[in-house]
């Protein structure tokens, strides 16, 4: 396997990489662009490296400082590197479409194999449930179209799937939002103040992180093992006693990227811990019924009082992630002032939507038992496909969610995978966009929410391209596309 540079690379071991300048294609700043390049597609100068200053590489490699100056500008412009004040000029590794800081996710594309996001088509119930939901629809039009909180009928059905799931729930404590993420940034954007600390488990999905940079929050990550979850417990006590957050962002079921699952016992003691500390829990649990192997746990918030824990959740995974209608659940006291903030900014979720998700939620099981058995089926095709074509990832198999988090071997770049795959018609969200900093470019999120076809044929261009890099023969082909 070729070399890795240090993260804080000489000129003479990048000058040793790059070889002679005399034999890169002319223009002599555009072929060293290009085999800078193809160091980073290969593993060779991971993201974040900083690279040589230009007099230093210039004096080594026997050429002119422009011609230095001339290649690094390039590699900015094309997204692979930036300069950043008092450090110089750092690699990175271009999301499709732009640079790491563009977005966290790829937008899909028609005809491209979507292992990007992690959402499944639509349940088979859906279109029958808006058919239902449209001759629903006309006892409603006389009124002025708007439902502050949700439509009593629809607060009704989610307040009854909490109760029969083991957490007493009244239609008041609960908020009707245009999805779970919807949720989750109403709480954070009136219970945050600029500068307060937010627990959140590292990994943990993109879009947390996301919102609490943009109010202002200061992450304190707390690292998650899906071997040994439970271990989040202590981790999160002493986080929790050293950093005084104010709120815990949380993924019990099933978490998103890792698929790890804190045990009953791990919930009540973490729970127990926070709320004691004085940490206000916000919970998600849009993947909390995606069980496949193990029975069903009580909610997080069980036994707990209910203004220590806001619930989110929604229908996105298990009927549609284009059903925008999610939910929080929380005290009644602090749900009223969550729902007043909420109708300050929005005065209503569409109530087709509503009614819907009203008719959904009352045949949740039946399209949980079908979605489950799809995921299920999708997971252990490619849990197969891996282990043949790409038997030195490390994957520990989940117990129910949406994907698999993979760990790459010594000197595969998950940034790298997902810029040189996009060419092939495959989008991946690399995997430092599930964590801060530059953690996790050794991991890569594999989502089983597409046809087992699909998914076979993912792995395929994944070991293609694996190979290429780890050989360092990969060639930095990644074109302009219109996805950020």
């Amino acid at each position: 396997m070729p070399p890795v540079l240090d993260q804080s690379t000489p000129a003479q071991e990048l000058a040793s990489l790059v070889g002679s300048v005399a034999a890169l294609p002319a223009p002599r700043y555009a072929g060293l662009a290009r085999r800078i390049r193809e160091l980073v597609l290969a593993g060779q100068l991971p993201a974040g490296t900083r690279l040589p200053a230009e007099r230093d590489l210039a004096a080594v490699l026997d050429t002119s400082r422009v011609t230095i100056a001339s290649a690094y500008r390039v590699l900015r412009e094309e997204g692979w590197a930036r300069t950043r004040h008092g450090s110089g000029t750092v690699v990175e590794v271009p999301v499709p479409g732009g640079t790491a800081d563009a977005g966290w996710l790829p937008r899909a594309t028609p005809g491209l194999i979507d292992l990007a996001h992690a959402a499944p088509p639509a349940a088979p119930q859906l279109l029958p449930a808006y058919a239902r939901a449209l001759e629903q629809l006309p006892a409603l039009t006389d009124g002025n179209g708007y439902s502050p909180n949700g439509l009593p009928e629809l607060r009704e059905a989610i307040a009854a799937r909490f109760t029969g799931r083991g957490l007493p729930t009244d239609p008041e404590q609960v908020v009707v939002t245009a999805g779970v993420g919807d949720a989750t940034a109403l709480v954070l954007d009136l219970l945050l103040e600029p500068g307060d600390r937010v627990l959140v488990t590292h990994p943990t999905y993109a879009g947390s992180l996301r919102m609490v940079e943009a109010g202002n929050g200061r992450l304190v990550p707390v690292p998650t093992d899906p071997a040994a979850p439970d271990d989040l417990v202590p981790a999160a006590h002493a986080a929790a006693r050293q950093s005084a957050p104010r709120v815990a962002l949380l993924e019990p079921d099933f978490a998103n990227p890792t698929g790890a699952r804190l045990s009953a016992a791990g919930r009540r003691r973490l729970a127990a811990t926070l709320w004691q500390q004085g940490v206000l829990a916000v919970v998600d649990e849009v993947s909390a019924e995606l069980h496949f192997d193990d029975d069903p746990l009580p909610p997080y918030a069980a036994g707990l009082p209910d203004a220590a824990v806001v619930t989110v959740g929604g229908l996105s995974k298990a009927v549609w992630g284009g059903l925008r209608i999610g939910w929080l659940r929380t005290d009644a006291a602090l749900a009223d002032r969550l729902g007043l903030a909420y109708a300050r900014r929005q005065l209503s979720v569409g109530l087709l939507d509503q009614l819907a998700a009203t008719l959904l939620l009352r045949d949740l099981d039946a399209v949980l038992a079908g979605r489950r058995e799809e995921l299920r089926t999708q997971r252990d095709e490619l849990l197969a496909a891996l282990a043949e074509r790409l038997p030195d990832w490390e994957v520990l198999p989940p117990a129910g969610g949406l994907s698999l988090w993979c760990r790459l071997p010594p000197g595969l770049s998950s940034a790298a995978l997902a810029a040189g795959a996009a060419p092939h018609g495959l989008l991946l969200a690399e995997g430092r966009a599930f964590g801060t900093g530059y953690a996790f470019d050794d991991h890569l999120r594999l989502p089983y929410t597409r046809p087992a076809g699909e998914l076979r044929a993912a792995v395929e261009v994944l070991a293609t391209l694996s190979g290429s890099l780890r050989a360092g023969t990969a060639h930095a082909v990644v074109r302009s596309r219109t996805v950020v």
